[in-house]
């Protein structure tokens, strides 16, 4: 099952695209400001985001900027204007579509099934790296077919690299992420999980990246 994202001001909206979605086969969750939308973000990975521009306070297109500084999450813009200038502001920052209010709830519905397929998001329940398999429904990890044995909070760090390849992230941003809370001690409890984590992968540990004086990141290419 996908994770759906829905954001807007508008609660009898909300609750519209939460039916339709949810009709679909998404699990669906709602943020009406900027501010919550981050703080979910923060706390849960989604497959999809459907994002208001006109929201008080943060809006649409600070929300998104944020987004853009640690994942490649699709995003659809929702707004209720019509303008040009809005849409080249939206796919500037990396929006992945864009849809004027008044809208169908089905047509919106169809531009969420495109954009997970150009993404290549769809919820299949394994992200695949060669022959490294990450799936997310059982919490298993197999590679050429063979099952690795990691435990809880190793699988819970690779599966958050995974879902954001290519960006990297943080010692204090995977702290919070994959641990959970605000982490004020050493960061370097992380670096001992990545060098564990490694070990387990065996021919695969070149796929986790250190990033110097950052973070980390997961890169996969042919030669791994």
């Amino acid at each position: 099952m996908s994770n759906l994202l829905i954001i807007d001001d508008d609660h009898h909206l909300r609750k519209l695209v939460r039916t339709y979605g949810e009709r679909e086969g998404f699990f669906c969750e709602e943020a009406e400001t900027g501010t919550q939308a981050l703080a979910a973000i923060e706390k849960a990975s989604f497959d999809i985001i459907v994002l208001d521009v006109m929201m008080p306070g943060t809006d649409g297109f600070q929300v998104l900027a944020e987004i853009r500084r640690t994942s490649q999450v699709p995003v659809i813009m929702l707004t209720a204007r019509d303008e040009e200038y809005d849409k080249l502001k939206g796919f500037e920052l990396g929006a992945d579509d864009y849809i004027s209010k008044p809208f169908s709830p089905r047509e919106l519905m169809a531009r969420i099934g495109a954009v997970l397929r150009r993404s290549g998001n769809v919820q299949t329940g394994t992200l695949l790296f060669g022959g490294l398999a990450i799936s997310q429904a059982s919490r298993t990890v197999t590679i050429d077919g063979q099952r690795l044995n990691l435990p809880p909070k190793e699988f819970d760090l690779l599966l958050k690299l995974a879902q954001n390849e290519h960006v990297v992230l943080s010692r204090e941003k995977l702290l919070q992420t994959v641990w959970g809370y605000n982490y004020y001690g050493d960061v370097r409890t992380v670096d001992t999980h990545i060098k564990s984590l490694r070990e387990h992968l065996g021919t695969y540990r070149k796929l986790i990246q250190t990033v110097w004086g950052v973070g980390y990141k997961l890169e996969y290419t042919e030669e791994i």
